[in-house]
C-alpha cells in the first residue's frame, strides 16, 4: 500500500452541516443527505449548497429513476420515497424487512433500488445482528436478494454493472455479488478484507477499484480488484463517512465528513462538511 497521499480540503459553500452522507454526482452537481438535519442538498461547482427536499425520519441513500425523479431512503421511517420535483410519494414500506434503521442505497439504470439496513438499534446500544439486502423494483415490489450481511452500508457497481460491491461496516470488509441482467444477486463472497479499517460509504472508479470512507481511520482508501489497499487519502481530524467521484472530468473525490457521529453533538456543533481532493492520473 502506498504512503498517505494528499489530504482532502474543505469545499467553500459546503460547511456548517450536521451529518452529511450518501454523496451522488448527478447532472453536473453533487447531491447528498444531511441526515441529522433531515434535508437533501445539491451543490454545483463554485456555488453554495442548496436544499432540495426535507425528509421526515432522516434521509439516507439517494438515487434517480430513469425519468429523473429523486429516490431517497427515510432511515427512521423505513420507507423508500420518490420526489418528482413537486410531490413526495412512498414507493415502498421497508419496515417488514428492516429491523434497524434503513440505510444506504444503490439505484441501477433500470430504477431498481438495492437497500440495506443497520440491522439493530445502533444509537440505543443494541447488539449487532446480521441482516439482508433488499431490492425494490420500480413497481414497488420488494425482494430479499442476499444472504446475511453485517451492517451493509455503501454500495457500488463494477465490471459493467455485473458485480455489486457492498461495505459491511462491522465485518470490516467489502463483499461482492454477481448481478444478473434481471437484478438478481448471487455468488456472495469477500472482495476485500480491510483489517482494522471500518468501511462506510463507497464508490467505484473506472478501473473497477473501490474507494471507501473509513471513519475510524480518518482516511479514504482505494482497494483494487485484487483486494489490495493501494492509496490512502488522510482527512485529518475529520471523520469521513462516504465518498463519491465526480466533477467535470470525473477526477474529483468528494468526501462527506464530520467531527462527530452522535446526533446530540452534530445538531449543536454543525461541523459537518464536504471535502474534496483532485486525483492525479496515477490514481484515477
Amino acid at each position: 500500500m502506498t504512503a498517505d497521499g494528499p489530504r482532502a480540503g474543505l469545499i467553500p459553500g459546503a460547511e456548517g452541516l450536521t451529518f452529511p452522507e450518501c454523496p451522488r454526482w448527478y447532472n453536473g452537481a453533487l447531491w447528498f443527505s444531511d441526515q441529522h438535519a433531515g434535508t437533501v442538498f445539491r451543490i454545483a461547482p463554485g456555488q453554495r449548497a442548496e436544499p432540495v427536499l426535507e425528509v421526515a425520519g432522516q434521509p439516507s441513500g439517494l438515487g434517480w429513476t430513469p425519468d429523473g425523479d429523486l429516490l431517497v431512503v427515510s432511515m427512521l421511517n423505513r420507507k423508500l420515497l420518490r420526489y418528482d420535483g413537486q410531490t413526495t410519494t412512498t414507493v415502498a414500506d421497508l419496515s417488514p424487512y428492516h429491523r434497524g434503521p434503513s440505510n444506504d442505497m444503490l439505484v441501477d439504470d433500470a430504477g431498481r433500488a438495492y437497500i440495506g439496513d443497520i440491522g439493530f438499534d445502533y444509537y440505543e446500544g443494541g447488539s449487532p445482528t446480521p441482516t439482508k439486502l433488499i431490492r425494490v423494483d420500480p413497481n414497488g415490489e420488494v425482494q430479499v436478494v442476499s444472504g446475511d450481511v453485517l451492517v451493509p452500508n455503501g454500495m457500488a457497481l463494477i465490471e459493467g454493472g455485473t458485480r455489486l460491491i457492498v461495505a459491511e461496516s462491522l465485518a470490516r470488509r467489502l463483499t461482492s455479488f454477481r448481478r444478473d441482467p434481471d437484478g438478481t444477486l448471487s455468488d456472495q463472497q469477500v472482495f476485500a478484507d480491510l483489517g482494522r479499517r471500518v468501511p462506510d460509504g463507497i464508490c467505484a472508479d473506472p478501473t473497477g477499484a473501490v474507494w471507501f470512507a473509513s471513519p475510524n481511520s480518518n482516511a479514504v482508501v482505494r482497494v483494487d480488484r485484487s483486494g489490495d489497499q493501494t492509496h490512502v487519502i488522510g482527512t485529518g481530524s475529520w471523520y469521513p463517512t462516504a465518498c463519491e467521484l465526480g466533477g467535470p472530468d470525473g477526477r474529483t473525490l468528494y468526501i462527506c465528513a464530520s467531527t462527530s457521529v452522535a446526533p446530540t453533538d452534530t445538531d449543536t456543533a454543525r461541523s459537518g462538511a464536504i471535502l474534496a481532493v483532485e486525483l492525479d492520473d496515477a490514481i484515477a
